[in-house]
């Protein structure tokens, strides 16, 4: 019975700068649980919440990077408004910092498509990549299907851009790998 009284508690979703982060996402036919979650920051401003969601929680971002595996990052936006020019420019400097050059050529043409599947986005608007071993990453923006961008090599890229050596930002990567925050996940 006291099992049974506690289960709302341990599927209930967390909640980070009042976006609700489920503890489980169904992907394929399986879940994924709720890795870690931040805020991106760019001059005291917060720009988006991302939560990653991996088939198990780890905590070595170097390990999640190497692992072939099925995972999800969203991200819900809190800044009133992301022009596509600074998203684009964004991805770019994320790939640049954390890809060798050589990588980032073999990279480029899909880079340049997972780019123009963006717009300019808002208060409110959640982007939604999704990784599946075989079929690339999926984008979908505002729970509007945008595209699929093979391989493998492009989804560690993209990835990196949270966790590599560069990440977007410490915080954040410390945030998504599941480590301590300095905002509380309640």
């Amino acid at each position: 019975m006291l099992l049974i009284g506690l289960l709302p508690a341990l599927v209930a979703a967390k909640t980070l700068e009042g976006v609700d982060l489920p503890e489980q996402v169904p992907v394929e036919g399986r879940n994924l649980v709720l890795n870690g979650a931040g805020i991106r920051e760019k001059f005291f401003f917060d720009i988006y919440v991302a939560a990653l969601y991996l088939p198990a929680r780890m905590s070595d971002a170097a390990r999640i990077l190497q692992t072939d595996q099925p995972w999800r990052v969203t991200m819900n936006f809190l800044y009133s408004e992301v022009d596509k020019k600074k998203l684009d420019d964004g991805w770019e400097e994320g790939f640049e910092e954390n890809v060798p050059s050589a990588g980032l050529t073999a990279l480029r043409e899909r880079l340049e498509q997972f780019k123009a599947m963006f717009p300019t986005l808002h208060k409110g608007d959640e982007a939604v990549l999704t990784y599946l071993p075989g079929k690339g990453v999926s984008v979908t923006i505002r729970g509007e299907q945008k595209g699929v961008v093979p391989g493998a090599d492009f989804a560690r890229a993209l990835l990196s851009v949270w966790l590599g050596k560069e990440p977007v930002t410490g915080k954040l990567k410390k945030g998504i790998a599941g480590r301590p925050l300095r905002r509380k996940i309640k």
